[in-house]
């Protein structure tokens, strides 16, 4: 048996059409665990509805929040599954997707988790939605096969991941977040298990529409590169006994592209202010227009390996040349800001997304 278990707070209005997405699965083998972590809204009616009406297994409630971290650990230990699969409340599923998920697990014995394949369900919503579609189908939906194929894929999404028991067992579950998803994916490949990213087991979530609620969202996610990479799990550079070539190639690869390329960037745009001032007005429309075909060009070669696409190719295009702007610049500076609040300030641990004792106790014990 499989067990499902949907940590959240406030997720009330999520609830039914994720319970109806899940009992469309071509796989029904699984029990399904909704755990409210302390909400003040209906959830707990309406988890009492679903249950009255057989679409979720049990009903879990922390009543003083303790954080995503607390509510997965709960649902975890009330589990009976030999596979545990962690989605989001705001997710809904094709019809094989646990199926699909599940299946790397029986071909291969050392996988230790699978990420499944993260789209944009209101990708229509908003420009800023379209764009984020636009980004997780190829940084982040392709980026993760490539990853995958070569052994070094670093983080299994919370909002679609699947890990058998026994692993979670020995890590212990999740450590208390932000960043709890690369987080316990590092603890799985400590032990030496790989790590699978399955294109075929797709799942639809909702994205930030706003500026404000996307910014607050990368911030967020950002600044675990700072705090699980460099500090937490600093270990994997060293040459300990635990050492491990593909954990060090990934962190590396990580750290190059995200960290190190991204504060090298602005050394890059200073020097062409500086060293070419009479040139600028030709240089900057001209890289402008590189990264515009670049991007076309990636788009359109990319979709040839989408196993799901919600629009053809032929409704993305037009957004494309606003991707520079998006994820070259806008993304940019949001990185930057998360990687120097946290490396100097540690702000992750006043991020409101945890309860504060939850991270009072996180910080004291260096996690």
């Amino acid at each position: 048996m499989v067990s499902i278990i949907v940590p959240g707070r406030n997720e009330g209005e999520n609830l039914y059409q994720l319970a109806y997405s899940l009992k469309e699965q071509t796989y029904s083998n699984f029990e399904l665990i909704i755990i409210d972590d302390g909400s003040d809204d209906d959830t707990k009616v309406i988890c009492q509805s679903l249950l009255s009406l057989g679409l979720i297994t049990k009903f879990l409630r922390n009543d003083v929040r303790g954080g995503k971290a607390s509510a997965a650990n709960l649902g975890l230990r009330y589990s009976k599954g030999k596979f545990v699969v962690h989605i989001d409340a705001d997710c809904s599923f094709d019809r094989d997707a646990i199926e699909n998920i599940l299946i790397p697990f029986y071909e291969n014995e050392k996988i230790g988790a699978i990420g499944g394949n993260v789209q944009v369900r209101n990708y229509n919503e908003s420009l800023l939605t379209t764009l984020q579609a636009i980004e997780y189908y190829d940084n982040i939906s392709i980026g993760r096969i490539a990853l995958s194929q070569i052994g070094i894929y670093r983080q299994i999404s919370g909002a679609f991941g699947a890990f058998r028991r026994s692993v979670l067992d020995c890590v212990g579950g999740w450590d208390i977040g932000p960043g709890l998803d690369g987080d316990i994916t590092v603890k799985v490949r400590k032990l030496n298990y790989r790590i699978h990213f399955e294109p075929t087991a797709v799942c639809q979530t909702r994205v930030p529409a706003t500026v404000k609620k996307l910014v607050k969202q990368r911030l967020r996610w950002d600044k675990s590169l700072i705090r699980f990479r460099l500090r937490k799990h600093k270990d994997v550079f060293f040459p300990t006994q635990s050492f491990n070539w593909s954990n060090f190639i990934s962190f590396v690869e990580n750290i190059t592209f995200n960290l190190i390329l991204n504060f090298k960037w602005y050394i890059y745009i200073l020097d062409i202010f500086f060293s070419y001032t009479g040139l600028i007005l030709f240089i900057l429309p001209i890289n402008l227009f590189i990264y515009t075909v670049y991007n076309c060009l990636k788009y359109i070669l990319f979709s040839f390996f989408r196993e799901r696409k919600n629009e053809p190719v032929a409704y993305y295009l037009p957004f494309l040349p606003l991707m520079v702007f998006y994820f070259g610049y806008f993304l940019r500076v949001v990185r930057t800001v998360a990687y120097l609040q946290e490396f100097f300030l540690r702000k992750s641990y006043e991020d409101e997304w945890n309860p504060a004792k939850s991270s009072r106790h996180a910080k004291a014990m260096r996690i």
